[in-house]
């Protein structure tokens, strides 16, 4: 959470709206316009959760999964609801033999890796009940998040003896709507990093991981979600970050930005891909001995994405991964409860 600062001749005063901020043990949420923004962060799954989401999932599932968290956004007038969970980023995983454009990791270890994650002796085996599948052993996933189709919860209680006590409307039923391909001549339909950088206050914050797996001490994958609240927007960053050691790099970000005055609401998709093998990633560490920027997701992500496009987006480490290049999208929601558009 950002420091109140005052504003200095270079910065401009940006005025605050009416927000409410509610925490729990577990949950911070903003209501903020006409949006209501949950963050929930928990521990690591148990044992239990663990054998239902690989269950569920039939592959075995990161080391570390954080299968109660998420991210949920909800636009109160039309009823859109839009989420970042980790079952959901897990179902995006490649499940079966991988084929073009998977950008399969093919390394010596591999196959070890995969048998010591379902040998019945491992620490994290499959159940005894779930079928044993081929699968991405990197995790690699480019989810982006989605729509939740069902109306949220109504509240109130029925049952309530109050003379006064109206029900609550019934709850708007949400359209699914498609992310459509934005104008790239229409500024609106951009993500103004000039406004994301000025030293706004920070009126919500939170970092939401979803998994992470050391691959069997053989690199690392890791999937975080972070949100930000300002007074004139809010962002977000989903950024799954691959380490194969001695192979490559890989990261899948989606951002989401929207303006708190478009009217209609307005949010914009932007998902990005980039790839480079290690050796070509390591060249850009700062001290030659010093590997920790190695294990940076965030320094990773900006050599990967300094790198020319034709080597990071372009041909990235050969694996043919179809998730290397930039897409961005809109999509504009009704702000008086008339659905989207």
């Amino acid at each position: 959470m950002a420091t109140p600062h005052s504003p200095t001749d270079q910065e401009t005063t940006v005025p605050v709206p009416e927000h409410q901020v509610f925490e729990s043990p577990n949950s911070r949420s903003i209501k903020v316009g006409p949006w209501f923004i949950t963050a929930s962060t928990n521990p690591i799954s148990n044992a239990p959760e663990c054998d239902a989401l690989q269950a569920t999932l039939g592959i075995p599932i990161p080391e570390m999964t954080f299968g109660r968290n998420s991210l949920k956004l909800e636009h109160q007038p039309s009823g859109w609801r839009y989420t970042f969970t980790t079952e959901s980023a897990l179902k995006a995983v490649r499940v079966g033999e991988l084929g073009d454009g998977d950008g399969g990791v093919k390394v010596g270890y591999a196959d070890k890796w995969l048998q010591s994650r379902v040998d019945p002796s491992s620490e994290y085996p499959m159940p005894e009940t779930v079928p044993t599948k081929s699968y991405d052993w990197t995790f690699t996933t480019m989810y982006p998040g989605h729509q939740i189709p069902e109306p949220p919860s109504p509240t109130g209680s029925v049952l309530s003896t109050d003379e006064d006590y109206e029900p609550p409307p019934p709850p708007v039923i949400p359209e699914i709507i498609n992310w459509r391909t934005a104008n790239p001549a229409n500024p609106a339909h951009t993500i103004p990093m000039a406004e994301l950088t000025r030293p706004d206050p920070i009126l919500f914050y939170a970092e939401i991981p979803l998994f992470e797996d050391e691959l069997h001490d053989n690199g690392s994958s890791a999937l975080l979600v972070r949100i930000r609240v300002m007074p004139t927007c809010f962002f977000i960053l989903s950024r799954f970050t691959l380490r194969v050691d001695g192979v490559l790099f890989r990261t899948f970000d989606t951002r989401i930005y929207h303006s708190l005055t478009s009217d209609p609401s307005l949010l914009v998709r932007e998902t990005s891909g980039w790839e480079a093998p290690y050796d070509r990633v390591r060249r850009s560490l700062p001290k030659r001995n010093d590997l920790t920027p190695l294990t940076d997701p965030t320094w990773i992500a900006k050599v990967l994405s300094d790198l020319p496009n034709s080597v990071s987006q372009g041909e990235g480490a050969k694996t043919g991964w179809r998730g290397l290049g930039t897409r961005r999208e809109i999509i504009t929601l009704k702000n008086t409860g008339e659905g989207t558009a």
